[in-house]
């Protein structure tokens, strides 16, 4: 084969995923902007359904042979974001109600010899975590946090895919993630702070969304190294094949949940140089 044909192989493979990717996220970037825009609970049965999808592929990947059927703790999940979302508010025992329901599918999912114990029961309660902090913020404050967070990831996704793709260079943890170059990590940071400054200029937030955006995409990375990990350890590629070119719904979600989570902490302890945070 000459150098030029090599070279063109090469290439193709390089970007051979490219067209799906693309294709799956127009898709789920509309569904997802029209749940973000509604609110309420047309989103909040959007997340409860991607959470169960989660725990349904971390199940299938940690299953062991007497362990409990990866559907029913799918549903478990889902089931039990349902009914916290359901839970009064103005009560003095919803709080700890609503901790043991967060906490069920990490608990159900211990007994029957699962294997990668360590890696399920927490990544299941981060899962739980995330659903509940979606839909916390989406209700307060509201829009503009769920929009900055998804373009935070997204920028970082793309702009890490891009550049690490073209620039390469070392690796950034190669023993968890071979494909993830310093290049690309450092681009995914420019690429969130670019987004917040467009959420500056827009009236959106205040100049500390700049630097705070980086952190987030930060966490955001560190969340897609943890499932990386999860994902070798159990000796498996994608985490499921339900969306074209992504895997599944953890391998797309899986910087967002962490993403979601780190803002959803710091919303307690300070304001976010958010309108309306």
């Amino acid at each position: 084969m000459s150098g030029a044909g090599a070279s063109g192989g090469a290439a193709g493979a390089r970007w051979g995923d490219l067209k799906a990717r693309v294709l799956s996220a127009i898709v789920m970037i509309v569904v997802g902007l029209v749940e973000i825009w509604l609110g309420g609970w047309p989103f909040a049965a959007l997340v409860i359904l991607a959470c169960g999808a989660m725990i349904w592929e971390l199940a299938r990947m940690t299953e062991g042979r007497a362990s409990l059927p990866p559907v029913g703790l799918g549903v478990l999940g889902a089931a039990a974001l349902l009914a916290i979302e359901l839970l009064p508010q103005d009560r003095g025992w919803t709080l700890p109600v609503a901790a043991v329901l967060a906490a069920l599918p990490s608990l159900a999912g211990l007994p029957g010899g699962r294997r990668h114990r360590r890696a399920f029961v927490p990544y299941a309660f981060l899962i739980m975590l995330t659903g509940l902090a979606l839909i916390s913020l989406r209700a307060d404050p509201g829009l503009p946090v769920i929009l900055w967070i998804v373009a935070v990831v997204v920028a970082s996704d793309v702009a890490g895919y891009f550049a690490g793709r073209t620039i390469g260079g070392p690796k950034f943890w190669p023993a968890i993630s071979p494909k993830k170059t310093w290049s690309g990590t450092i681009a995914g940071w420019i690429g969130a702070a670019l987004v917040g400054l467009v959420f500056v200029q827009a009236g959106w937030g205040g100049w500390g969304l700049v630097a705070l955006s980086p952190l987030v995409a930060f966490t955001g990375q560190m969340g897609d190294i943890a499932e990386s990990w999860i994902k070798r350890r159990t000796g498996v590629k994608d985490s499921s094949n339900l969306i074209p070119g992504h895997g599944g719904v953890m391998d797309r979600f899986d910087a967002l949940a962490t993403a979601t989570v780190l803002v959803w902490a710091l919303s307690f302890v300070m304001p976010l140089p958010l309108a309306g945070g």
